[in-house]
C-alpha cells in the first residue's frame, strides 16, 4: 500500500510531493549555486527557482546526504495531515 500526497500550493499548482522532490534533488545536483541557496534559505531559493511559495507556518529543512551521513525521515501519519490546513496547504491523500 502507497500513499501518494498531492499538494496545492499559493498558485494552484498541483504535484505529487515525488515528482516534486524528485525535479528539486536534479537541479540540485546540477546547479551547485542552487544547492547552496537551497541548503542556506529553502523557502527563497524554492520561490526564485521553481516559483512555489511555501506557506508561512510550514518550516522546511533540506539536508544534504553524504556518502557517510544519512538522513532518515518520518512523515506525519495521515491524521496529522489536517493539521495542513490551517496553513494554506490542502492535502489531497490517495491510497495505491
Amino acid at each position: 500500500m502507497k500513499m501518494q500526497i498531492s499538494y496545492i500550493l499559493k498558485g494552484c499548482v498541483v504535484m505529487s510531493m515525488d515528482t516534486l522532490k524528485v525535479k528539486i534533488i536534479k537541479k540540485a545536483w546540477e546547479d551547485a549555486d542552487f544547492k547552496a541557496r537551497l541548503l542556506a534559505d529553502p523557502r527563497s531559493a524554492l520561490k526564485q527557482d521553481f516559483g512555489i511559495e511555501v506557506p508561512e507556518g510550514i518550516e522546511l529543512s533540506v539536508l544534504a546526504e553524504t556518502p557517510a551521513h544519512y538522513a532518515l525521515v518520518i512523515p506525519p501519519q495521515p491524521e496529522e495531515l489536517d493539521q495542513l490546513k490551517s496553513t494554506g496547504v490542502q492535502p489531497q491523500i490517495s491510497w495505491n
